[in-house]
């Protein structure tokens, strides 16, 4: 990321400034919880592609800005929800909010969030990127239900697998870059395009995801752990689709009641690697950020697309 971070240097800073204000409170609790996420702070990638979008079109102004932080403050509130509804204890190598303060605390503080993130674009008249991103905000609930509802019966069709990941995950992607191109694109059309861009990446991106699942890498993600959630991820759809019916009602047990022992874990992952599943999961990841790449070819050549490319081939080449 080492462009997208040279040319969009100044503009991270201006940033850094504006999320900061955007999440103050006078609530001594509030602030206090505040600080401690912007501390931690990820790879800050979704406000990344916010501001390289919006200098694709132009100069990046205040609306940008406040679309960076709208997607970031949206993209936080879920991370922290998440973790209460997962009951996860570390987010990012650090103690999650709910870990120190508790879910009743987690999920209010996730709520705020939300709620500066809505207000800092209505009170700045800032319509169009609050409606794009709140579109973003009901596909995200939407695919979270839907992945909840389908991994009761583990029947998964693969175009409902990538319904779901468009929603949960792609949607924010593609909401962060057509929110930053709203604010400089005068053309509607390029608008969109820069929507479909972030999808496609989004895409690729929990592809790459599902597949750590199946790696050893240190990642902060055990390996196995969608299994033991039994969440149907593509690599495992393929296999089920794709081995003898013994070995599939096999899996489908393992899954349902022995999703906790090592061994049994073990054995669904030596069969998603030798019938193909990673292979398999790993070519559609790659055809959805080729997909992605034709989108962006498609606007002139200049700095900042070369730092979104580096971007989308950052997403499938990531090792975390």
């Amino acid at each position: 990321m080492e462009l997208a971070k040279k040319v969009i240097s100044e503009e991270l800073v201006h940033f850094e400034v504006h999320f900061r204000e955007a999440v103050k409170s006078r609530v001594a609790l509030l602030d206090r919880i505040m600080q401690y996420i912007v501390k931690r702070k990820g790879k800050q990638l979704r406000p990344m592609f916010v501001l390289l979008s919006a200098r694709l079109g132009g100069e990046v102004n205040d609306s940008t800005y406040r679309a960076a932080s709208l997607v970031e403050l949206l993209h936080t509130a879920t991370l922290v929800h998440d973790d209460v509804v997962d009951d996860a204890m570390e987010r990012r190598g650090f103690f999650s909010i709910n870990a120190l303060w508790k879910n009743k605390i987690a999920v209010l503080v996730g709520d705020y969030l939300l709620s500066k993130g809505l207000l800092l674009s209505l009170n700045n008249k800032d319509h169009e990127v609050l409606r794009i991103l709140s579109e973003a905000v009901r596909l995200m609930s939407e695919g979270e239900l839907l992945q909840i509802e389908k991994a009761r019966n583990l029947n998964l069709k693969e175009s409902i697998y990538y319904e779901i990941i468009n929603g949960k995950t792609a949607s924010l992607l593609a909401s962060a870059c057509a929110a930053g191109a709203s604010t400089t694109f005068t053309d509607q059309q390029d608008v969109e395009k820069m929507r479909l861009f972030g999808e496609k990446v989004g895409m690729a991106f929990q592809i790459k995801d599902d597949l750590f699942d199946y790696g050893t890498e240190d990642i902060g993600k055990p390996t196995g752990n969608d299994i033991k959630e039994k969440k149907l991820t593509l690599p495992l759809i393929y296999t089920l689709n794709n081995c003898s019916p013994d070995i599939r009602r096999k899996i489908i047990y393992i899954i349902k009641n022995e999703n906790t022992q090592k061994d049994k874990v073990k054995f669904v992952i030596d069969h998603v690697v030798t019938t193909g599943g990673i292979a398999y999961a790993t070519q559609k990841m790659f055809a959805f950020r080729d997909e992605a790449l034709t989108i962006l070819h498609q606007f002139p050549h200049s700095q900042f697309r070369d730092a979104l490319e580096e971007l989308v081939r950052y997403t499938t080449d990531r090792n975390y």
